[in-house]
């Protein structure tokens, strides 16, 4: 092997813009305090952009469903029927959105539970492997993230979803500042 990744060095032949990024970090990090100190109104807030969004993806899909007139009725109108079951989800999210944000934390517990089992068994199976209890492991630390989800419902479906915007805003602000900063030191 060689050791040219080691002598690798970075340049910037592209012309990046170290300022931007180190400023679209700073922003993303504002965001993410700002998500961060109420959760509970980012969750909301997301319900109604989702349902915002699942109105628009709707409408497009009963108009793409009639925009094809070589198809049999029959697709046409279940493809109508599709588009409209998204604009009524759409319309329940944002009318509560706070119901909406607990149902999708509820079915985020019931995956998290299923995928737990399902590791731990899975794992429980190839035990003539050595790493097999760390598998189980984090099969069981995701069953109990999933029951411990489950089990503060309704509570936790009002600022989990707000949380996970916020940790996620955070993480990419600090990424996109440092690298930034990193093109401002290799230029």
């Amino acid at each position: 092997m060689s050791d040219s990744f080691k002598t690798l060095r970075f340049t910037n032949p592209q012309g990046l813009k170290p300022g931007w990024f180190i400023g679209f970090g700073a922003f993303l990090i504002v965001l993410g305090i700002l998500a961060a100190l109420d959760t509970i109104a980012t969750t909301l807030a997301s319900m109604v952009i989702l349902g915002a969004l699942m109105i628009v993806g709707g409408v497009a899909q009963i108009m793409q469903s009639f925009a094809h007139r070589g198809l049999p009725v029959p697709n046409q109108w279940l493809s109508g029927l599709i588009g409209g079951l998204y604009i009524l989800g759409g319309i329940l999210l944002i009318e509560e959105p706070a119901t909406g944000s607990i149902f999708i934390t509820a079915i985020l517990a019931g995956c998290l539970i299923f995928a737990g089992l399902a590791r731990t068994f899975w794992a429980g199976g190839h035990r003539n492997n050595r790493s097999w209890i760390m598998l189980a492991f984090s099969g069981l630390i995701t069953l109990l993230v999933g029951i411990l989800l489950y089990m503060t419902l309704p509570w936790s479906g009002l600022w989990l979803i707000g949380m996970f915007i916020a940790v996620e805003l955070l993480m990419a602000g600090f990424s996109t500042a440092l690298f930034g900063l990193s093109l401002r030191n290799n230029t």
